[in-house]
């Protein structure tokens, strides 16, 4: 992609039809894990009973079925694997937008501070009982990470705003909020507490419902809706503020919506999993691998693939270690960490 075509309509490259295909594809395959996502567990369900109890529920179909694997199905596994997917879409679009705006290929959503907030506020709440029993684990960790973003925002902005000032601002506040949680949890928790706020912070989908997929959906579906209308913002950005503000661009106004945007999904997926590491940093480069560079098709692809991650990184929390269920961000970690080394040495240049 040139500068000079920046402006214009980008290219489609390709066939429409593989295209279509290829996006049919990884509908299908999202759909699938789904499916293998709530068939998979300590009682294992056939697909075609998974089938039916979605039926029963939604189009009020009336098959017999087993009240306790109805209950599993709908009350337990598919809102666990919705949330994860929507998770995983989510931080893979947050990290997409951030590698643009900050033109740095390591840029991911806990860049901003945003994990280590929320990991305050978890704390504050689960240790300290901040907010006398009106504030929830989840909605703690939510507060916490808009104070950081608030925080580190303000610091990017009072030291000139550019995308390096951004990261190093994360960075600053990354440090402080993780020295605020550790001093919590050392001066105030004790063993059961301490094993609790570890385990959160590895990230774990135990004790989803749907309330929480509630929350977690709309939000991810409305990051999309955001980044795609500022997909070309996105394009020129890539090449720089300069070239993006040379094209008409409101360079400041787009950059806070967009930076608004991942704060708000992080955020949200972070207050309500834990930290997750990985699935921002790693997808996104993923996506180009298999659609390109402009915005239009990796925002979607990086959606999808990182939907697909989650739900199978999921699958294998569950199954992995007999009679045990790990946290998720240790999956996430185990496969992003050898994925991205791949990635950086397939990327390499020649030399």
């Amino acid at each position: 992609m040139t500068l000079a075509a920046i402006g214009q309509p980008v290219a489609t490259e390709g066939r429409w039809w593989a295209r279509l295909a290829l996006a049919t594809l990884a509908l299908g395959a999202l759909a699938f894990m789904i499916s293998l996502a709530v068939s998979i567990g300590e009682i294992p369900i056939p697909l075609a009973t998974t089938a039916k109890a979605v039926a029963n529920r939604i189009f009020g179909a009336s098959f017999e079925l087993s009240r306790i694997h109805e209950g599993i199905v709908w009350d337990y596994r598919l809102s666990r694997a919705l949330l994860a997917a929507s998770c995983g879409a989510a931080l893979a679009l947050s990290g997409a937008i951030l590698q643009a705006l900050l033109r740095n290929p390591l840029a991911e959503p806990y860049v901003l501070g945003i994990s280590a907030g929320a990991s305050t506020g978890a704390v504050a709440v689960m240790i300290l009982g901040f907010g006398y029993g009106a504030l929830t684990l989840p909605a703690g960790a939510f507060l916490g990470a808009v104070l950081a973003f608030v925080l580190v925002s303000a610091l990017a902005a009072g030291a000139g705003g550019g995308p390096d000032r951004i990261i190093l601002a994360g960075v600053a506040g990354s440090q402080l909020f993780n020295a605020l949680t550790s001093y919590i949890v050392t001066t105030s928790a004790n063993a059961e507490q301490a094993r609790g706020v570890m385990f959160w912070l590895l990230g774990s989908l135990a004790g989803v419902r749907w309330p929480d997929v509630y929350l977690a959906a709309p939000v991810a579906l409305a990051g999309f809706a955001v980044a795609m209308f500022h997909a070309r913002a996105l394009d020129a950005f890539t090449f720089g503020v300069d070239a993006a503000a040379a094209l008409g661009i409101a360079v400041n106004r787009v950059r806070m919506v967009l930076l608004a945007a991942t704060a708000l999904m992080t955020a949200a997926m972070v207050s309500i999993v834990g930290s997750i590491g990985f699935v921002g940093l790693v997808i996104p480069h993923a996506a180009r691998f298999v659609v390109g560079p402009a915005h239009g098709r990796l925002l979607p692809a990086s959606a999808l693939i990182g939907a697909i991650f989650m739900v199978t990184a999921d699958i294998v929390s569950r199954i992995i270690v007999p009679q045990q269920i790990l946290p998720i961000g240790v999956v996430t970690a185990l496969f992003g960490a050898p994925a991205f080394a791949i990635i950086l040495y397939k990327a390499r240049r020649p030399g």
